[in-house]
């Protein structure tokens, strides 16, 4: 007999997914494409309307890739990945050619070019690149990433076979873009390019939907393990494809119901304070793909697909701007970049903020938005780009000042579950010291060793930093990970007992009696350590640090037992760093300087500056980071002071 299990809590919210309602669902699918939150092309008062900068510079962009040669997709270039590791020589052009295309997309949607099949080449010049696109997408022997691959790697071979589709992120990625054009460029590509829609449904059924209906124990599922953010992102994708891809009401159906079913396996992952340990860069790659996902849902079958009113979510929307730093940046713990691309779509983030009544929300996604002056990215995805271009409410939300002043700058933010604290000296702005701390474990999706770390920022500019995620590779999420220099903990701001001892992976290497307190004078974290460490390294650890905001400063605390050798307290600082007795200044280009101050008796200082080569670290710290390492060779604890230089 098979298992019976209860519905998740989104199913459970969903009418249309009960028991015995499959025959409503499928009729409620039978019109979906007129409640799709995306009109085609046809309708030129929904595009015509576009927020004017944004359809100039999209017109713009596209004009230039035309004049820009094509990424070509090579088999050498997969096989990297088993070769030396290296990953980007495939999916660096692989991601120009599905931006490339999506930017066509918008361009031939924006300006309503069309032409029949015979027209002479140079009628519809976006229109003729998005297909190409299009073709050259299904035309590739694999949508998946090599890395992913299980099944190449399983035959011990380095080409994928055509025949045998592994569905992952990047199969995701290209279904999207296939599954948004078809709707907003339908009409006009049955025009100019017979046959072509019937391509993209046959390659997404065979490559992506096929699989995943036939094989239901897919590893990002989750059903032998926590759910990733892999879960929301290629769930998402499925979903798109059923609704807009696929034309028997029937089967869109049955795709819906075992997507929703398979989200409520992440959701079953969140915490309740809504906070996601993989960081803010990563928020937008899984908790943002599932609200995007409701959404759309919700848009298509009304109530009876609605579940954006479970509590949890309210909180995950409330996480990127309680992780706020200023400007492009924010806390980026494990693998997030700490200043956050232009690109994202901050539009989402605003829409939820105005359907659960959260200013915080819907503020910060209108700031960020405003940052960069544009409505939609092509690098935000094909469908999170048309949705933002026909948004009136978001169109009008781009039209205010930027500023850094808002209703999500709290004085503190605590979150217990994800154990991060964040807290600034002057609520409501960016200015002055604002720090964040965290407990956690060592075993975190994307997980650095890291527990215990912390940052400091002036003015909304990090100081004392965490590097972020480096650029991956073919040994990024194996046993050698922690071979990476950027995730040790010898590149964290954390001690290092016994002369220079690590910390460990694993869940059991976890921050113990971790608390935090908030009050109008400041806040405080405290967390032992020493469980993260190997044992016996540190028969006792702790940390405590703490904001004054009557001084104003930061102090680090840190305690142990009698160590078997020095004590290593390391800071990694972004910014020109100078040392003179019992301080260093840290000043940042153009910015403010943060002074860090310790008994010079008590402790010896060395200045290491460390090279970036890494691009993903140089987006967000240029060409260098120095390591500050204060030695405590006698004693059982030191002070480390954070105060801006005079």
């Amino acid at each position: 007999m098979a298992q019976v299990t209860s519905p998740g809590p989104l199913t459970a919210r969903l009418p249309l997914l009960a028991p015995g309602a499959a025959a409503r669902l499928a009729d409620a699918l039978r019109d979906a494409p007129r409640r799709i939150p995306v009109p085609p092309v046809t309708d030129r008062t929904a595009w015509d309307a576009v927020h004017p900068a944004t359809r100039t510079a999209l017109l713009r962009r596209a004009e230039a890739e035309r004049a820009a040669p094509v990424p070509v997709l090579r088999a050498s270039d997969w096989a990297r990945s088993f070769r030396d590791g290296v990953r980007t020589a495939y999916e660096d052009p692989a991601r120009v050619l599905r931006t490339r295309t999506t930017v066509f997309l918008l361009a031939a949607v924006l300006t309503g070019e069309s032409a029949p099949a015979t027209a002479l080449p140079g009628a519809t010049p976006n229109l003729d690149a998005a297909i190409d696109g299009l073709i050259a997408l299904c035309e590739t022997s694999t949508w998946c990433w090599a890395p992913h691959d299980g099944y190449t790697a399983a035959r011990g071979e380095v080409l994928p076979d055509p025949e045998e589709p592994y569905v992952d992120l990047g199969a995701a990625e290209v279904t999207t873009v296939l599954a948004w054009a078809d709707r907003a460029l339908g009409p006009h590509l049955d025009l100019r390019a017979p046959g072509l829609r019937r391509r993209l449904r046959r390659e997404t059924d065979r490559r992506v939907l096929t699989p995943f209906t036939t094989r239901r124990d897919w590893p990002w599922i989750g059903a032998d393990r926590p759910a990733d953010n892999w879960n929301p992102w290629i769930h998402g994708a499925i979903t798109a494809a059923a609704l807009l891809l696929t034309d028997d009401p029937e089967r869109a159906a049955g795709l819906l119901r075992t997507a929703v079913a398979g989200l409520d396996r992440f959701v079953a992952t969140l915490p309740d304070d809504g906070g996601i340990d993989e960081g803010v860069a990563y928020w937008w790659h899984g908790a943002g793909r599932l609200l995007e996902t409701l959404d759309l849902l919700a848009a298509v079958g009304g109530p009876g697909l609605d579940a954006r009113d479970l509590p949890v979510l309210r909180q995950l929307a409330r996480f990127p701007h309680r992780m706020h730093l200023g400007g492009a940046w924010y806390v980026n713990a494990g693998d997030a970049a700490a200043r956050l691309s232009g690109t994202l779509p901050w539009q989402l983030l605003h829409r939820w903020g105005a359907a659960l009544g959260d200013p915080a929300v819907r503020d910060h996604a209108a700031g960020r938005g405003r940052d960069t002056g544009l409505a939609a990215h092509p690098e935000a995805g094909a469908g999170s780009a048309l949705t933002a271009l026909v948004d009136p409410r978001w169109r009008a939300a781009l039209t205010g000042p930027p500023g850094e002043g808002g209703s999500w700058l709290t004085a503190a933010e605590w979150l217990p579950r994800t154990q991060i604290l964040l807290a600034r000296e002057r609520p409501g702005s960016t200015g002055g010291l604002t720090v964040a701390v965290k407990g956690g474990h060592n075993a975190e999706r994307h997980n650095h060793l890291d527990v215990g770390s912390y940052w400091i920022a002036l003015d909304g500019v990090p100081l004392v930093v965490d590097l972020g995620q480096p650029t991956y590779t073919a040994d990024s999420f194996g046993p050698h990970r922690y071979r990476a220099w950027p995730l040790t903990s010898d590149w964290h701001n954390l001690p290092a007992p016994g002369g220079g001892t690590g910390q460990l992976p694993g869940a059991g290497r976890a921050a113990r009696e971790v608390r935090a307190e908030a009050t109008d004078s400041g806040a405080l974290f405290h967390a032992d350590l020493a469980a993260v460490y190997p044992d016996g390294a540190a028969g006792g650890l702790t940390r405590t640090v703490r904001l004054d905001r009557d001084r104003p400063l930061v102090t680090v605390t840190d305690r142990w037992a009698p160590a078997a050798g020095p004590v290593l307290l390391r800071h990694v600082l972004a910014g020109e760093v100078t040392l003179s007795g019992g301080e260093a200044i840290v000043r940042a280009p153009d910015g403010p300087a943060l002074r860090i101050g310790w008994e010079p008796r008590d402790a010896r200082a060395v200045l290491e500056d460390r090279e970036l080569t890494d691009p993903l670290l140089r987006a967000s710290w240029g060409g260098r980071l120095t390591r500050l390492t204060l030695t405590v060779r006698d004693g059982e604890g030191a002070t480390v002071r954070f105060d801006r230089a005079p």
